[in-house]
């Protein structure tokens, strides 16, 4: 992708004059006096178009603004907390929404919607195709390439959509985007995500040349098929797709955990690379502690839920009741937990950056604040714990320079739990579907987990919350297995204050979460109903 990146900013800084990252990767490039003049009368012009959807892949993940205005959907479960009360992005707002869901209205809809911005991208990518039927004079075998990548981009943002509205969308395949449109049944938006990743997957290469290296390959659009058919539940679809990403032999998992997420190695199956100059982003300084030398970090930190989902390296579950109760207040033997922990959460005791954490009152190194006390935790921890995974513990000019770590959006171990989930929807034989997922436990030693039906879809659930940690994927999963408004009401989350030694478990929050069921489908925004004849609202926001 870093190839990629570069002659989108070379090039379209001399074709465009343009200063803004921002702009000049996704949103300056399409309008129509570009696109019909200059666009098509060059293959290298074509290819920095469609280098900005690329964007799409950051911009709704974990490091851009798109999916949450920034925020992490973990805060939206019980694996995150956000330490400011103060309203705002990456602060105060997940926490007034997982404690007044009803904040979320029919006509103000939610921060996680992203309904106009979808169909944005939506229109911009059934331009290029329209435009490439309409003016190119290129070969088929190149046109194909390229309405390929852009299929894929359209398949990756109607399933931003879908997610989110479950029941169905308008759907749009050309120019014509009328005000009135009706929605679309929940199946025909899967026909075409699906017809879109079939289409990517048959027509673009398995490798791409050196020159074009980090473009989508045959086999990331097999893998992404694999994530949205789990949910559309057409398990046999999820199931061939992963299994064909997995029979390829292209991919494997890295020999460590942390080594899944430096990106351009053989678990990294569709990423993008960042550069200091641009493109770049700042999750390294929403979440580092103030002792790293920035003012502004720890913005959001792991849960003491989340750390209880850790087994032991042995396998065992560690005995945390003593601590629930109070009848415990010594340090935990955080050493004894799993490797995936370790990779993940800076806990007191851990060494970051040379220094031996103490995140506790007062702490030199990692300081704890109770919730509520500061308008925003400038740095601090409300819950005991900062964030590890996907933190760049190299970058030290924080003040200076912005994050350049890889978004990963599709790693190997991702599908082997997609195919392990496919294979148990299915009722294959249970080998099957115990054999990918304990795959995924053998590179951090861990024991097989061979237990019954039941108990073994609350394994997978674990593992797969475990392995994916802050990669997007829990709330979302929660939503479509229709389990958010069970595990995600009547609860608050905990962490631990530590003073002088003295461990004690406390809420973070001050008042008990919930989760509604019409939060399964989003509202339709009013702009569209207002604007559109046609639209009808879901049942549940009527």
């Amino acid at each position: 992708m870093k190839n990629i990146i570069i002659k989108v900013v070379l090039a379209l800084g001399a074709l465009l004059s343009l200063a803004s990252c921002d702009k000049w990767l996704g949103e300056t490039v399409s309008t129509s006096n570009l696109t019909d003049q200059v666009i098509w009368e060059d293959a290298g012009s074509v290819d920095l178009y469609i280098n900005g959807f690329y964007t799409y892949l950051y911009k709704y993940g974990t490091f851009g603004t798109t999916q949450f205005q920034g925020s992490l959907t973990e805060s939206l479960t019980d694996t995150f907390k956000y330490g400011s009360m103060a309203l705002g992005a990456k602060a105060g707002h997940p926490n007034e929404y997982v404690c007044h869901p009803e904040d979320v209205t029919a006509d103000g809809g939610g921060l996680y919607g992203i309904w106009g911005t979808g169909y944005e991208n939506v229109r911009r990518i059934n331009e290029f195709i329209q435009t490439l039927h309409t003016y190119s004079k290129f070969s088929d075998e190149q046109n194909t390439l390229w309405e390929a990548q852009a299929r894929f981009f359209r398949a990756f943002v109607y399933f931003q959509l879908a997610k989110r509205h479950p029941k169905g969308i308008i759907l749009y395949t050309d120019l014509n985007m009328t005000n009135d449109k009706a929605r679309s049944s929940a199946e025909d938006m899967w026909n075409l995500i699906a017809s879109d990743l079939d289409y990517a997957a048959e027509n673009l290469p398995e490798d791409w040349n050196t020159a074009n290296k980090g473009r989508v390959t045959k086999y990331a659009a097999l893998a992404f098929k694999s994530r949205v058919m789990l949910y559309a539940e057409r398990w046999q679809d999820a199931y061939d797709a992963a299994k064909a990403v997995v029979d390829c032999g292209k991919y494997g998992l890295m020999p460590t955990y942390p080594e899944a997420f430096k990106g351009n190695n053989k678990e990294a199956i569709l990423e993008f690379r960042f550069a200091v100059n641009g493109p770049n982003h700042q999750f390294d300084q929403d979440n580092v502690p103030l002792c790293d030398g920035y003012d502004y970090g720890g913005l959001g930190t792991p849960t003491q839920e989340m750390v209880e989902t850790y087994e032991k390296a042995d396998g065992t579950d560690f005995d945390w009741s003593g601590y629930h109760d109070g009848t415990i207040k010594t340090r935990p033997d955080y050493e004894s937990l799993e490797p995936r922990f370790k990779a993940t959460v800076i806990y007191p005791g851990c060494t970051w950056k040379g220094h031996v954490m103490e995140n506790c009152v007062d702490g030199a190194y990692g300081s704890f604040v109770e919730y509520g006390s500061m308008p925003y935790t400038y740095g601090m921890t409300t819950t005991g714990y900062f964030l590890r995974k996907m933190v760049d513990e190299n970058h030290v000019d924080l003040k200076g320079v912005r994050s350049t770590t890889p978004w990963i959006e599709i790693r190997y171990a991702e599908v082997l739990l997609n195919l392990s989930e496919a294979a148990f929807r299915l009722n294959l034989q249970a080998g099957e579907y115990r054999k990918y997922m304990n795959e995924v436990r053998a590179r951090v030693n861990l024991p097989e987990k061979n237990s019954a039906s039941d108990q073994w879809f609350e394994d997978y659930r674990r593992e797969r919350k475990v392995e994916l940690s802050y990669e997007g994927h829990l709330f979302w999963d929660m939503r479509r297995w229709k389990l958010a408004h069970i595990e995600y009401s009547n609860y608050r989350v905990h962490g631990f204050k530590i003073d002088k030694g003295v461990y004690e478990y406390i809420p973070c929050d001050f008042s008990d979460r919930s989760f509604l069921q019409k939060l399964y489908c989003l509202p339709i925004p009013v702009e569209e109903r207002v604007n559109n004849k046609l639209i009808e609202q879901y049942d549940e926001w009527k």
